[in-house]
């Protein structure tokens, strides 16, 4: 990967509606090189798509429940965590999912209408599962910061730190 590919990738990762006339002027090169590069990365499943991050919070429709699961499983010979990952996030309800160290292995974010909607999910799908062994289930309460962006922050006042003797 050329120093230009990964400069390209930090732009788009931090604004990913950036213009390519804007990005070749940033990144001092042709629309055509840009072009090709984006093209080219997206062919190589570099870039994989571009979201919104959208404060739910401040729209006039009913939040969906938000949901991090801890999941303790017992991985198969020859496949290890991959076999029952791969079972896990063909779930629709399933937003994203990590394999993790410490005491639980799979760490599985979900969103539903409800809290008993996702209660339902971890019953009557996730813990049905095999090779899963126990689950544990955190509620997210409020957003304060999410891939960067910082939800709800004081625009004013004064901001200086406090400093005494």
């Amino acid at each position: 990967m050329t120093e230009k590919e990964r400069e390209l990738l930090l732009l788009i990762e931090k604004e990913g509606r950036m213009s390519e006339s804007k990005l070749a002027k940033m990144l001092d090169t042709s629309l055509e090189n840009v072009s090709e590069m984006l093209a080219n990365m997206k062919k190589r499943k570099i870039i994989l798509g571009y979201s919104a991050i959208i404060d739910w919070s401040k729209v006039d429709v009913t939040e969906n429940v938000t949901a991090m699961i801890d999941v303790k499983v017992t991985p198969k010979r020859g496949v290890g965590f991959d076999e029952v990952a791969e079972r896990i996030y063909r779930f629709k309800e399933v937003k994203a999912l990590y394999l993790m160290s410490g005491t639980y292995d799979l760490s599985v974010v979900i969103e539903g209408r409800s809290m008993s909607d996702t209660a339902k999910f971890v019953s009557e799908k996730l813990s049905t599962l095999d090779s899963v062994i126990s689950t544990t289930t955190h509620f997210q309460l409020k957003k304060y910061k999410h891939d960067g962006v910082v939800f709800e922050a004081e625009e004013d006042g004064d901001h200086r730190m406090v400093v005494s003797p």
